[in-house]
């Protein structure tokens, strides 16, 4: 019935659309809007006619399409970072016009001010709560290690929270890690980490852009609860052959891109690995033999982008993505203990893109996923492997209508075969007398069917709504739910805008995790019998102003966000190969509410931003199934909540070879659970006595406030012969040495004469201290 009901609702919606209010004879102008030279695609780039007042925005593949009337028209097609492009249009039937912009001239401040669509269109635009970025923003800013990192960028954005120092994962407004929908070319990601979450997954060098939308979610994401994280890849070359690259301290990366037929599609391939096991291996090989070495661990990461473009046709294009990575960690002792513990993902997808007319647009896209987690445990002539994954086929279809330049519609449907391997243990003696095997797995199945529209009534309403359908089955277990969003602008001026928006979301698939492992445990878990799935619902409302000619915008943005079905775990819970997993979970609700302050510039020889949250978030876990619940039923803060946080990102180019960069962090410390007194404990005979610790409730203290500066210079070199564009990126992490606390223990003090402990002093340990680093990037 629901189905049939939004069906039937579009169907009427596409006969009532105000087409009789147009006297002249309307003409379609579209087409596409690239870089000069790459032909990339510039999504986000205006294409108006200033005399109308009328004007459309380019989508992610850069095409646009714009409703006139007939007769001459000035067209004038921008985008930051770009050079202008005016062009007078006789527009006597639908034409199709495509527009190469050349670069703004100075490079380095170029890829400084590029960003997807200027501040006056975040203005206009009802979408709010959304952080966009490019790849070559990023890399301007200084990094670990020199390492640039997509993901701990958008850490610099107001909502986002780390984890804590040295980690990736993503919290965005009170959400967990697992609650974020992370998708490269509109396929799946499960684990978007390397080395144990301190770098993501994401190459640089083969990313073109990146959105985050934090609240008031399009209709056509789900199946998370707090974010989605959008990455497209860069579609490659069509023109000429090039190669790029960089060489830093601790990995190396290389891309190779240019044309499968010139003018007909383009390839792209990108690669990247870092060399940790290079050095420690030979360390280890040179204090072979000695008795009191204890061998570092091997670690390395890997990974490996594809991606590739080929025109059939004016109206159908073919894209096909890749990615591959792995982590490998292992340890290998004298005495014949051998642990070997991997993860990695495997993502691929296919998608066609086809053009019915200049108003009317097919994405379809078939994606396969898969992420593995294993550790392969040795000892002399006994081995175990524990492993888990999680196998995903999908597919998708958007269809895009443009019936008049007062609606977008857009509406689609997607399909997810899963296969959950919740645990997988294999033990045994190599000579095969010994042998004993147990697997648990279950299969899934999600679907979901959307239906929006973006509505522009007049100049000061703009109204995003729709309306998304999903279910999810697991053998005989079904669930499902309606998920309204909703989102309106209303311009006060032209330079003013009040914001609101509301979306409800479901999440069906779980991450397992236990916090107490002294290793991460990964298991994807389907909603089933007991485990129902996740919901939660957010508002948001806000202001956006701009300032100084179009120079500076500032937004302010209030929140709350409401969540049921939260998943915690029992004391001791069995996680892995356990075909009961339903009875170890614990239920609870959260809640989530804040105030987001934005200021960003993006012209200008300084451009960069200022963000500060002031937020709360709560987890509250009742009794149930025979224990006491989390914190015996009472609200607490968990270990991500931070009540402020503040980030200043400065770009200035000094120079056409020159530009310094600088990133500031501050927050709150992290809620921590830490013994509030301890008892003496003597054993049966009186003779020894241990202090046994005394816990408050949950995440009662916080660890002392988090902050950092960060500096870097990036100066490009006088180009070659060979090499006719290279740079030195120098960057100082931590510049300041700033030693800020990763965890607290307790170290014993003892009465020198009697040997006896008389208290317990705190001790923190820190992860990284002042780190400089530097790189060498190069494109020729």
């Amino acid at each position: 019935m629901v189905v049939q009901f939004l069906i039937s609702g579009f169907l009427v919606l596409l006969t009532v659309l105000p087409n009789a209010a147009w006297a002249q004879i309307q003409r379609t102008l579209s087409g596409t809007v690239r870089t000069t030279g790459t032909a990339e695609a510039l999504p986000g780039a205006t294409v108006a006619v200033p005399a109308l007042g009328l004007g459309a925005t380019a989508d992610e593949q850069g095409a646009y399409s714009l409703r006139l009337p007939e007769g001459r028209h000035q067209v004038v097609v921008s985008f930051i970072g770009y050079q202008t492009q005016t062009l007078t249009i006789n527009l006597t039937r639908n034409q199709r016009q495509s527009f190469q912009l050349a670069g703004a001239g100075n490079e380095l401040g170029e890829v400084v001010v590029e960003g997807r669509g200027s501040l006056q269109q975040k203005l206009q635009t009802a979408q709010m709560s959304v952080e966009r970025l490019t790849a070559k923003e990023a890399k301007l800013l200084p990094a670990l290690f020199g390492e640039v990192d997509i993901l701990k960028t958008l850490q610099l954005k107001p909502g986002v929270q780390n984890g804590g120092e040295g980690t990736s994962g993503l919290f965005v407004r009170g959400g967990s890690a697992d609650q974020n929908l992370v998708l490269v070319d509109d396929a799946l990601v499960y684990n978007p980490s390397h080395l144990f979450g301190l770098f993501s997954v994401f190459n640089p060098d083969a990313v073109q852009s990146v959105d985050l939308y934090k609240g008031g979610f399009p209709a056509q994401y789900g199946g998370r609860l707090s974010s989605v994280v959008d990455v497209k890849l860069r579609p490659g070359n069509p023109e000429k052959l090039g190669v790029s690259g960089g060489i830093g301290l601790i990995s190396s990366r290389l891309t190779v891109e240019g044309p499968i037929k010139k003018g007909k599609g383009a390839f792209l391939l990108s690669g990247r690995r870092t060399y940790f096991d290079v050095f420690t291996r030979q360390i280890n090989k040179l204090n072979e033999g000695k008795d009191d070495y204890n061998p570092i661990p091997d670690y390395y990461f890997y990974d490996f982008n594809a991606k590739a473009n080929y025109k059939l046709g004016s109206k159908d294009e073919l894209f096909l993505s890749g990615y591959l990575g792995n982590d490998k960690f292992g340890f290998s002792s004298q005495n014949g203990f051998n642990f070997k513990f991997n993860w990695g993902n495997a993502v691929g997808a296919l998608r066609w893109n086809h053009v019915f007319n200049p108003r009317l647009f097919l994405n379809t896209t078939a994606s396969v996923t898969r992420y593995e987690y294993q550790i392969r445990n040795q000892l002399d002539q006994f081995a175990f492997n524990l492993s888990s994954n999680i196998r995903d086929l999908t597919l998708r279809s958007d269809l895009d209508y443009l019936p008049n330049d007062r609606h977008a519609l857009k509406f689609g449907l997607t399909a997810t075969a899963h296969r959950f391997g919740t645990g997988t243990l294999q033990a045994g003696s190599e000579d095969g007398r010994l042998a004993l095997g147990s697997s648990t797995t279950y299969p899934g199945a999600e679907a979901a069917l959307y239906a929006a529209d973006t509505y522009k009534p007049t100049q000061k309403w703009q109204l995003e709504y729709g309306l998304r359908l999903s279910g999810f089955q697991s053998g005989t277990d079904h669930y499902g739910g309606l998920e309204p969003r909703a989102a309106v602008r209303y311009s006060l001026t032209p330079t003013v805008s009040l914001k609101s928006s509301y979306a409800l979301m479901y999440q069906y698939v779980h991450l397992v995790t236990n916090s107490g492992a002294s290793l991460p445990t990964d298991i994807w878990y389907p909603s089933r019998k007991s485990v129902k799935p996740q919901r939660s619902q957010q508002v948001a409302a806000g202001i956006s102003w701009l300032l100084g000619d179009g120079r500076y915008l500032i937004t302010n943005e209030v929140y709350y966000k409401w969540a049921q079905r939260q998943i915690d775990f029992k004391d001791g819970a069995q996680l892995f190969v356990n075909p009961d997993l339903d009875s170890e979970f614990l239920f609870g609700k959260g809640w989530a509410y804040g105030n987001e302050i934005y200021l960003e510039k993006k012209q200008g020889r300084t451009t960069g931003w200022v963000g500060y949250t002031l937020a709360w978030t709560k987890r509250r876990f009742p009794p149930q199934r025979g224990t006491t619940g989390v914190n015996n039923g009472n609200t607490f803060y968990p270990t991500y909540d931070r009540r402020h946080n503040l980030t200043v990102v400065v770009l200035h180019s000094l120079s056409e070879r020159v530009q310094l960069t600088g990133s500031f962090v501050f927050s709150s410390g992290q809620a921590t659970t830490l013994p509030l007194a301890r008892f003496a404990f003597q054993d049966l005979y009186g003779e020894k006595v241990a202090g046994v610790p005394v816990y408050p409730q949950r995440n009662t203290y916080r660890l002392a406030p988090y902050n950092r500066l960060d500096l870097g210079v990036v100066w490009k070199m006088r180009p070659t012969r060979w090499i006719p564009e290279a740079d030195l990126t120098f960057s100082v992490y931590n510049s300041y040495n700033r030693r800020n606390p990763y965890f607290v223990y307790f170290d014993q003090v003892k009465d020198e004469q009697t040997d006896e402990v008389i208290r317990f002093r705190a001790r923190q340990v820190s992860l990284f201290p002042v780190i400089p680093s530097v790189t060498y990037n190069f494109k020729f």
